[in-house]
């Protein structure tokens, strides 16, 4: 006797799977944006990076390119709606919205969009384990599949003069950013940067938890390096901001299932 016919495999197109949207206009490009950075900020809420008013996501307008989408001052990462968002223009003057910007904070992701036209977003928080390992003036590893992502494309601004809050400052981070991904701000904390604001928040995310497996690696042992050869083959694999877009989707999907009142 024959048993049963096991069940045909499903042609692959008729599989979901996310892929970064088009848009039909700037508007709607916008409201991704919008919808995308409150989301972030709440999930960056969740998971504790929040230190007072310390930290801010930003997301270049996909209109007005030298105009950023940011945080309002003083809002809890976890409050934050897409109405509550604020639009300031590069000298960090509010141009759209309810509340002030911070302006220290802004100045530095202002000059980093200006240095990096290719960068839609930019996060930096004051997170734990990021600002242990820069108290440490430390890189971060090749130690882990994940921290390879961020095998030299992270640099190490090897300075700290106190609050960033002039132009110049916030010129000479972004010329330590270079090219990269990240960058880790001597006695100060981290920075990330995507091609898009779920790019950008997934690399912070990922960072962070890197800070916090090294630093326990570190403290328990000797960790065992990946070398460099297979670090690069890593990072090519899992490094592009495409890589990073997917990752963040499960956060993504659930904060907003959570929080739908996030899109208000």
């Amino acid at each position: 006797m024959h048993g049963p016919t096991p069940p045909l495999p499903l042609p692959t197109d008729q599989l979901q799977f996310a892929m970064p949207p088009m848009h039909e206009s700037v508007e709607d490009e916008r409201r991704h944006r919008k919808e995308r950075l409150a989301g972030a900020l709440r999930i960056f809420g969740r998971a504790g990076f929040e230190d007072g008013v310390s930290g801010h996501i930003t997301a270049r307008d996909p209109e007005f390119t030298d105009c950023f989408w940011v945080n309002p001052f003083g809002m809890p990462f976890r409050h934050v709606t897409v109405g509550d968002l604020v639009l300031a223009n590069r000298d960090g003057q509010v141009v759209e919205g309810r509340y002030h910007v911070n302006q220290a904070a802004f100045t530095v992701h202002a000059q980093v969009h200006a240095a990096r036209p290719d960068v839609v977003a930019v996060a930096h928080c004051h997170s734990v384990h990021g600002r242990a390992v820069a108290a440490l003036g430390d890189l971060i590893d090749p130690i882990t599949q994940e921290s390879c992502a961020f095998y030299e494309d992270v640099a190490l601004y090897d300075a700290y003069t106190g609050v960033a809050v002039d132009a110049e400052e916030g010129r000479r981070i972004a010329s330590a950013l270079g090219s990269r991904k990240a960058l880790v701000l001597r006695n100060h904390g981290l920075l990330t940067v995507g091609d898009s604001v779920d790019a950008a928040a997934w690399w912070f995310l990922s960072m962070e938890r890197s800070c916090q497996v090294q630093l326990m690696a570190k403290a328990a042992g000797r960790p065992v390096l990946i070398d460099h050869r297979l670090a690069v083959a890593t990072r090519e694999q899992l490094g592009g901001d495409l890589v990073a877009w997917i990752n963040y989707q499960p956060l993504w999907r659930d904060i907003s299932r959570r929080e739908p009142d996030l899109l208000s």
